[in-house]
């Protein structure tokens, strides 16, 4: 037997003519999720199918997100092709998210850094840590991933930041890493590596405006608590 088709509903029903006719906002996340898998299950339209998926998630797109493709495989209806194109629509979001922070380029405060950086780490299961240059006008040069490490520590090499820093003529940089484990607070090593981070880039005349640890939807400011003095 045929997985059911948008076909099998009625005109009005289907998601891609409900966008065209209505516009993409009058879709309900299940319609959305149903136009990307295309069709259902044997026993379910696309539509229903993607209701189900997203009820197992709680309704949540944000935890539909952090889903892996065997996740999504498990669900009766869903193969290979269409468990990619839901991860790929997530990641699109993902990005999205951060294009109009980047595109801003000007980093000002701990707010601008955690905009930046939480929607790419709010899923993540390990430690990353990136490095935002910026020029005397706190205007962004780049941004680069320094260090993929575990779950509860990501590594950071001090020379490693600072040969970057000065390939990039940086005057300025922000550390900024995640804590998988949901909570923003620093470990001794976070403190006592970016203190040794500070004190080797006063000798390029390179100044540590901040270090954020992003933990999902909080995060916290060395420079913001005072641990960071920005003369």
């Amino acid at each position: 037997m045929n997985s059911f088709r948008m076909t099998d509903l009625a005109e009005e029903e289907r998601p891609r003519e409900k966008l065209m006719t209505k516009g993409v906002v009058a879709l309900t996340n299940a319609e959305l999720l149903a136009i990307l898998m295309g069709t259902g299950s044997r026993n379910e339209n696309a539509v229903e199918l993607a209701r189900r998926i997203l009820m197992e998630f709680n309704n949540n797109l944000d935890d539909l997100g952090k889903a892996s493709l065997p996740q999504l495989k498990k669900y009766k209806g869903v193969g290979k092709v269409k468990a990619i194109s839901i991860i790929a629509a997530m990641e699109l979001g993902r990005r999205r998210s951060t294009v109009e922070i980047t595109e801003k380029k000007k980093v000002t405060s701990s707010q601008d850094v955690f905009l930046m950086f939480q929607p790419m780490m709010n899923d993540l299961t390990n430690e990353e840590l990136w490095v935002v240059f910026l020029n005397n006008a706190c205007r962004m040069i780049d941004k680069q991933k320094m260090s993929n490490g575990g779950s509860t520590i990501a590594i950071i090499e001090v020379k490693d930041i600072l040969k970057k820093a000065i390939d990039y003529s940086a005057s300025q940089i922000i550390l900024c890493h995640n804590h998988p484990s949901g909570t923003p607070t620093p470990s001794k090593y976070d403190i006592a590596a970016t203190l040794k981070v500070e004190e080797a880039a006063k000798l390029f005349d390179i100044k540590l405006n901040d270090h954020i640890i992003i933990a999902k939807d909080k995060y916290y400011s060395f420079a913001d608590e005072g641990m960071i003095i920005n003369e």
